[in-house]
Parts: C-alpha cells; sequence; structure tokens
C-alpha cells in the first residue's frame, strides 16, 4: 500500500494561522510516516502529557485515521516529580477518551556520582520507550521533539565544544535495525505547536521544572533564546540550517573514515601501520567512526589524540592497553582490535560434569578412546579447571621438551588479553593440559585406554567482544 501524505491533511484553505498550523502539524506527520513506512504497521507516540506530545498524538490520530496506522501511545513515569503519577494517570485518561492504547511504564533513574540527572533520564527513558515499542509490535517511535528543540541542542552541544556529529543535534529519523525513530515536527517552530494545541482545545500538563534553571536547557530556554531572537529574527530557523550543514559534514566526515578503512581495515580490526601512515586529524576521524562500529562512544578530543598517538606509534605488537567505555583497545599481529576488559581468575573444582560453565565460555569433557587425558588421572586426582598463572609449561606427546605455554599460545594466535582467559586442567597441582593447545604428555591416554577429550567454546571471540 503505497502512502499519499496529502490524503491525512485538512484540505480546507487556511483561514487562519491556526488553521494554517493545524495543517503544517498533520502535513509533517503524514509526510514522515510515508517516509518510513511506505507500507504502514503499527506506530507507537512518546507520550509525556505536555503539550508538544498530546499535540503530536492528536495529529497522528487524525492523520493515522486517514492512512490506517494502528496507534498506540508510550508514557514513561520517571518518578523525578512528585506529579509524575498525576501526570500517568492524565496519560491514561487522555488516550481512553480518544480509545488509544496507553502503555505506561515506570522507571527509577540511576543517579550517577558527578554526572547528569537530565542525560541519565534520557537514555533510561529511550531504554523503555524502545522496550515498549517493541513488546507491542510497533514499527516506529514517534517523538515531539520541534524546531526550538532542535536549534536549543545545537547551542548546548555547541557549548559543550562539540562537532560536527554533536552539532547535528537531532535526526529527523533514525532506523536502528529494527524499529524506526521519527520526528516529525523537527522542521515546525514551537509556536505553530501551540496554534495547533489552541485551536484543538487541547489540554495538557505542565512540567514544572521546565522552569528550573539549574538544568542547563532551561536555562538557555529562558535566558538566552530571548536575546537571540531580538538579535536574529531568524532563529530558530538559522539554527536548523546551521544543525543540517553539520550532519551533512558528519556524512562526510564517515564516507571519509570508510575509505581509509579499506586500507585500514578487515572485518572488525584496523591494520596498525595503514592508520599510522594517516594525518593526526584522519586517523582520529577514523578512530571515532571504529569505536563507533563497536558500539562504543567517542571519546574526549583531548583523549582521542592521545589515544592516536599510543596507537599509531606503537611498534609491533607492543603492549598497547587503551582504555575505553568498559572495553580495551590493543594490537595483535599488527591490528587494532577492541576486545574486553582483562579476565578475572578462576578455579573451579571438578564435580564429574560433561560440561563445565567458565567466566568466558564452556569446556566440554567427552567420553573418548585412546586420545585425551586418561581417565585415571580424573580418579585418583583433585581435578580443577584454573585460569593461567606464570610460568606455566606443558610437554605435548611427541615432543622432547617442556615448553612455555605463554610462547605456545603465542604460536597458535592467541591475542595476548585472551592467553589467561582459556581453561588449564590440573590433575591435583600438576597442569595436566591447556584447551585449546594441548594435553601433557604425563597425562595422554594409551592408544585403548579410557580417555576425555577436551572442547572449549568461547562465549565470544576476538572479533566479537560482546
Amino acid at each position: 500500500m503505497k502512502l499519499d501524505a496529502r490524503s491525512a491533511v485538512d484540505d480546507r484553505a487556511p483561514g487562519s494561522r491556526a488553521t494554517a498550523a493545524s495543517n503544517d502539524v498533520r502535513a509533517a506527520v503524514a509526510a514522515s510516516l510515508a517516509e518510513a513506512l511506505p507500507g504502514g504497521g503499527r506506530i507507537a507516540v512518546a507520550l509525556s502529557g505536555g503539550r508538544d506530545s498530546i499535540t503530536l498524538l492528536d495529529a497522528t490520530l487524525r492523520t493515522a485515521d486517514a492512512l490506517r496506522y494502528p496507534v498506540l501511545a508510550l508514557h514513561v513515569d520517571h518518578g523525578l516529580s512528585t506529579r509524575s503519577a498525576t501526570w500517568a494517570d492524565f496519560c491514561r485518561e487522555f488516550c481512553a477518551a480518544r480509545n488509544v492504547a496507553c502503555h505506561v511504564h515506570r522507571i527509577d533513574v540511576k543517579r550517577i556520582p558527578r554526572g547528569s540527572l537530565e542525560a541519565a533520564a534520557r537514555a533510561a527513558r529511550y531504554a523503555a520507550l524502545d522496550e515498549m515499542a517493541r513488546a507491542n509490535g510497533a514499527k516506529a517511535v514517534l517523538l515531539a521533539h520541534h524546531a526550538d528543540d532542535q536549534a536549543e541542542t545545537t547551542l548546548l552541544q555547541l557549548m559543550r565544544g562539540a562537532g560536527p556529529r554533536g552539532l547535528a543535534a537531532m535526526p529527523a529519523k533514525r532506523f536502528d535495525g529494527r524499529l524506526w525513530w521519527l520526528r516529525p515536527l523537527l522542521s515546525l517552530p514551537r509556536a505553530r505547536i501551540d496554534a495547533y494545541a489552541a485551536r484543538s482545545g487541547l489540554r495538557y500538563v505542565d512540567d514544572e521544572s521546565n522552569g528550573d534553571r539549574r538544568y542547563r536547557r532551561n536555562a538557555l530556554r529562558n535566558a538566552v533564546v530571548p536575546a537571540l531572537r531580538d538579535v536574529a529574527p531568524g532563529y530558530p530557523a538559522t539554527l536548523l540550517r546551521a544543525a543540517e550543514l553539520q550532519a551533512e559534514a558528519a556524512t562526510l566526515l564517515d564516507d571519509l573514515a570508510a575509505i581509509d578503512a579499506l586500507e585500514a581495515s578487515a572485518g572488525e580490526t584496523l591494520d596498525a601501520a595503514a592508520f599510522a601512515r594517516l594525518s593526526p586529524a584522519r586517523a582520529g576521524n577514523l578512530l571515532r567512526w571504529f569505536l563507533r562500529r563497536h558500539g562504543l562512544p567517542a571519546p574526549s578530543r583531548s583523549r582521542l589524540l592521545e589515544m592516536v598517538t599510543q596507537l599509531a606509534h606503537a611498534s609491533g605488537d607492543a603492549r598497547v592497553d587503551i582504555a575505553h567505555a568498559g572495553r580495551r583497545l590493543g594490537l595483535h599481529r599488527g591490528r587494532i582490535v577492541v576486545h574486553r576488559a582483562a579476565y578475572d581468575a578462576f578455579a573451579h573444582e571438578w564435580t564429574g560434569t560433561d560440561a563445565i560453565h567458565l567466566p568466558h565460555g564452556t569446556l566440554h569433557l567427552r567420553r573418548a578412546h585412546g586420545s585425551g587425558i586418561a581417565m585415571r588421572h580424573f580418579a585418583a586426582s583433585r581435578v580443577t579447571i584454573r585460569s593461567g598463572v606464570r610460568g606455566e609449561r606443558l610437554q605435548l606427546p611427541g615432543r622432547a621438551h617442556r615448553r612455555r605455554v605463554a610462547d605456545m599460545l603465542r604460536e597458535a594466535n592467541v591475542p595476548r588479553w585472551e592467553r589467561r582467559a582459556l581453561p588449564r586442567i590440573y590433575c591435583d597441582e600438576a597442569l595436566a593440559a591447556v584447551a585449546p593447545i594441548g594435553i601433557d604428555v604425563a597425562f595422554a591416554a594409551g592408544p585403548v585406554e579410557a580417555a576425555y577429550t577436551l572442547h572449549w567454546q568461547p562465549t565470544h571471540d576476538l572479533h566479537d567482544p560482546e
């Protein structure tokens, strides 16, 4: 079904600004839906109960009726205001009067020491919206941000010293692989939203925290924006154009990073030598892009430059170990790799099970004859499965000497940071085997002897740190 956005818009000739605003709002919603979901589908409106989201839900319902989209509302109760339960009840009543399902989710915003309460609440809100939308089969979530919100976000990012990606502020649409996030009203100023709400006689709630200047956005909105309007009559449209230009610049930087990555990447790693040949600016741009591909946030500019310097000047597989956002950057066989943080030591006593679940994988013991660790050693010893320690040595069958396990793992191309996480089997205090390197000759089964073979199944690999 190909949808026509115009069919959802009031076609009466505009007789006033209010009527024009009504047409603009509904046309914006219709266009956004038709572009993202031309075949239709269930949509969810994020509903706070404030003027903007109430307007968006009302316009969406009028639009969706014409375009045949099933609509539901999602309300997130942050619990940060003493009136939050009242707002949730208002949303339920508003939706019930329009025969719309309203799903309410109460969240507990975790306060991070020295962190922004606004940022924590925003992250928790989006997580709750995502969970509710998917649980109810929605294909898109509509958000009520408008042009004034976009301009304020650009100003806030400017004050943080953000680059093009930050200054681009909020995208009008984004697909996360399963769900569309749409901001249909992003090109419309707040005045249009006000006019629509007034013309439609909409009731909504007011959040008293909007006047609290302890929050930077409120301080900007109440103290700075009025002065900007005096000196720049084109506000917020001029800042919207600036944000769009920054979005284009961010896209071009990503395109440049992809070009550089053709020379410096293979799968989920970067070639360290090719990376080192780039200028610092291009290397920094590539590293930001690379981290984002691993789902990691961009570091600060000073931290980014420090990371680029370490990676670009490392020799061979130098012990580069850079912590970032709960992960590590290191070098392995000339490649820059994102991997887990350091592994914790472990020691598990064997209780006779065929599968031993360890922090980073599962070790399977399978019965066999003539290959593996002789079962008699399991019967005669206290068997433990442990992580690696310094100085371990192993003599494999057919070899004349015992060798350092660390050397054998290096030759087997096991990354340095994963070596100690591989399970070792100890019989009493003697090292019997290292999975997947092999079994010590003193514990290997004879040609027809009952044995256990070892099969190591890690929960991740080098290129999949999750």
